[in-house]
């Protein structure tokens, strides 16, 4: 069960305040598993807004009764479905591969943990049919709902961790720490994480490590209330008040007079490799019409494409920059 907000104390025993017994990754299934408190109770996490008006739709065909029935009204979620990721970022279809793995009994343990008394009606019945339900409705989720924003996700997700790193480096363990949040600290090799409930326990963290996950959809720490789980803490991101905002490119204005400013946008966002779905994202606009503008600018030669694993990058070509270079002199002039 992953929890958080005043109650019991987990204490986690450095093995030796050692800095590599401290390691950062980001998690897809964390974040998917997560995100199910804006279903539950939207109004706490006015953020996301932007992201589920932009949702609604797709959302309104998803198997809702289920996905509602994976958190409680304490916005706790299944440990199984918060699991410690074992790499700085792991692949979505990997997690989903080891949730529709997990033990029967396991998955049940949580689930009744989650919903102490009757289970809601989604999750009873055989528990290897509830398990392949649980899987395909969360398969399903991440296929509509995240996959189109993971890049921008990511992004943010990834540069917590930078920072987080160089904190480290300029102030020390102690210091990262502290800047988690309020409710975690560093006192004498011990990392305490205050928690709402009352659950508590202290344990080391030697020979597993303790990983620390930051996540968009929480406002505070979470960990896991059970002392069998790997140690894990997962706190909220830097950055994700800027998450759903729409990025301001400015195009020289000659070009946007050529290409439109959705084209001359998306040619001068690309002096770096980005997808077609990271475009969208970044840009505010749809992955389709995104598609169609960078066939149209790579079909003129603007752009160059190559594959990597099963997205495209795009980058502008040599014209293209040729062409943002000569706009900007343009401009430059057209100002003395």
């Amino acid at each position: 069960m992953v929890a958080g907000r005043s109650g019991g104390v987990i204490a986690y025993e450095l093995a030796g305040m050692d800095v590599a017994d401290v390691r950062f990754a980001a998690s897809p299934i964390n974040e998917l598993t997560l995100s199910l408190r804006t279903f539950r109770d939207p109004g706490r996490y006015p953020v996301h807004l932007p992201w589920l008006r932009r949702t609604e739709r797709v959302r309104s065909g998803l198997d809702l009764p289920l996905l509602h029935a994976l958190t409680n009204d304490a916005l706790w979620s299944p440990d199984y479905l918060t699991p410690r990721p074992h790499a700085p970022l792991t692949r979505i279809d990997d997690e989903l591969a080891a949730v529709a793995r997990v033990p029967l009994e396991r998955m049940l343990d949580d689930l009744r943990a989650l919903h102490p008394g009757r289970l809601p009606a989604p999750l009873r019945g055989d528990p290897a049919t509830v398990r392949a339900r649980i899987t395909e409705a969360l398969r399903t989720y991440w296929r509509t709902c995240f996959a189109p924003w993971w890049p921008r996700m990511r992004t943010v997700l990834q540069a917590d961790i930078i920072y987080r790193g160089q904190v480290i480096s300029a102030r020390g363990l102690a210091a990262m720490f502290a800047d988690l949040n309020e409710r975690v600290h560093l006192h004498e090799g011990v990392v305490h994480v205050r928690l709402v409930s009352n659950a508590g326990y202290r344990r080391s963290t030697g020979g597993e490590g303790l990983t620390l996950v930051p996540t968009l959809f929480s406002r505070g720490v979470t960990a896991p209330i059970s002392p069998e789980e790997p140690p894990l803490i997962m706190y909220g991101s830097r950055g994700t008040g800027t998450l759903w905002q729409a990025e301001s490119r400015r195009s020289p204005a000659a070009l946007t007079e050529v290409l439109g400013a959705t084209r001359a946008g998306l040619l001068t966002a690309l002096e770096t490799p980005a997808s077609s779905t990271e475009l969208a994202g970044r840009l505010g606009v749809t992955t389709s019409a995104v598609n169609q503008h960078l066939r149209a600018l790579r079909d003129v030669g603007l752009l160059t494409g190559a594959r990597h694993g099963r997205s495209v990058l795009y980058l502008r070509s040599e014209l293209g920059d040729a062409l943002i270079t000569g706009g900007a002199a343009e401009d430059s002039e057209d100002t003395r």
